[in-house]
């Protein structure tokens, strides 16, 4: 798998922004993805970036209503990425 295959997408959300000063980043990942297949793709996709550990949690659809018809919302991945003391900052979320 490519690297663009495995991270599909930054989460911005108020605790995802306060973990950037601790060097946090959080992404929505491929739900087919483990953690080592995340931490290379991660220090692939940005240039100067070194991993020091990596958290995933599955998050279950929820179910949802139309009137009569219910269905499921689809379930992501996520994944708390944490980079080394000594590593640089993904540029992206500057």
């Amino acid at each position: 798998m490519r690297p663009e295959d495995i991270i599909l997408r930054p989460v911005l959300t108020e605790k995802g922004v306060d973990g950037i000063a601790d060097k946090r980043y959080t992404f929505e990942v491929a739900k087919s993805s483990n953690k080592t297949q995340i931490k290379i793709a991660v220090e692939q996709m940005f240039a100067g970036v070194k991993v020091k550990s990596v958290n995933t949690v599955t998050r279950r659809g929820k179910l949802k209503r139309m009137g009569r018809n219910e269905g499921y919302t689809p379930t992501t991945k996520k994944a708390i990425v944490t980079l080394s003391e000594d590593s640089n900052s993904i540029e992206y979320f500057n």
